[in-house]
């Protein structure tokens, strides 16, 4: 492991740590500061020529500022003669515009994937995508891992019967059938549909949940009025305790407070793929380290082994 680096800008440095001490390999020093007027500067602060190089940054809020830090530290690191940059992503920004879904707008998830790789990373690793055909939009090889392994080691342990695994969409079907298969439980569809323009949506579950526990599983929670309306939904068709798994914590205002005030969600459960404000704690909300998996999945890398084996 001599020849590994791994390296953290400024957005999520605690996740580094931790993967760090899960490879056991000491973090590299890099200065990622800021300029007088506000530009960034970074500057490698040891010899990586020749090493296989990670950068640990998830492109989180603020989201500008992180990637921005990240191609910088991209480019510093290829001008540096590393002989292999991978760009660990955690949670992967801008991806909620994939396609074009109306006239004149952007795709700002191919636009990152071309600048990721203009600055120098010669693979990404992510994790729970938005949209799994994101890998597509990269020329360069692209590893996605999935946090399901970590959610249901959580919830195997807190022995829950009669349990339905819930998928806030149709979308995330193939998700939800991912978890339920594993956890030996039933799945369910929550169906939304809007009855016009301007009146509220209309929730249809299809599946049995009357008198069962539920955990609705899907990638990324914002604002929470998603999960709040479902919860609401699924409550209404008659479901005892009511769980979320959802990869990333966004928790955009007011994302905490819609999650107290709903008292019928009984836990909200998240990885530190982004990192948990002080503000945005609550007892409410578990946050479980995926560190373990992204230092074997960084391990696998280094070494050339199968990282998709880590989830047969």
């Amino acid at each position: 492991m001599d020849k590994l680096a791994i390296f953290s800008g400024n957005a999520h440095p605690e996740l580094a740590q931790e993967i760090c001490k899960y490879l056991k390999v000491k973090l590299s020093d890099a200065l990622v500061g800021r300029f007088s007027e506000g530009e960034i500067r970074v500057k490698i602060n040891e010899n990586v020529r020749g090493k296989d190089v990670f950068i640990i940054q998830p492109t989180s809020p603020p989201p500008n500022e992180n990637l921005m830090e990240l191609l910088i530290m991209l480019d510093a690191l290829k001008r540096a003669s590393a002989a292999r940059i991978t760009a660990v992503i955690p949670y992967f920004g801008y991806a909620r515009q994939d396609r074009k879904d109306q006239p004149r707008v952007p795709i700002t998830a191919k636009l990152v994937a071309n600048l990721l790789t203009v600055a120098g990373a010669n693979r990404v690793l992510t994790m729970d995508l938005h949209a799994g055909q994101i890998q597509g939009f990269f020329d360069i090889p692209v590893d996605h891992l999935f946090a399901v392994g970590v959610f249901i080691d959580y919830f195997l342990k807190l022995k829950i019967k009669n349990l339905v695994v819930v998928s806030p969409d149709v979308g995330g079907i193939k998700m939800a059938r991912a978890y339920a298969k594993k956890m030996g439980a039933s799945l369910a569809i929550i169906d939304k549909r809007r009855a016009s323009p301007d009146a509220t949506e209309v929730m249809h579950i299809l599946g049995e949940v009357k008198d069962k526990n539920v955990v609705i599983v899907d990638d990324l929670i914002a604002t929470g009025s998603s999960l709040i309306e479902g919860v609401g939904a699924l409550k209404k068709a008659g479901a005892r305790n009511i769980y979320a798994a959802i990869t990333h914590g966004v928790l955009s205002p007011p994302a905490v407070e819609r999650i107290d005030q709903c008292k019928d969600l009984r836990e909200l459960v998240i990885t530190n793929s982004i990192p948990l404000d002080n503000h945005k704690k609550h007892p409410r909300i578990k946050v479980l380290s995926v560190a373990p998996l992204l230092g074997e999945a960084i391990r696998r890398i280094h070494q050339e082994e199968s990282v998709s084996s880590l989830f047969d």
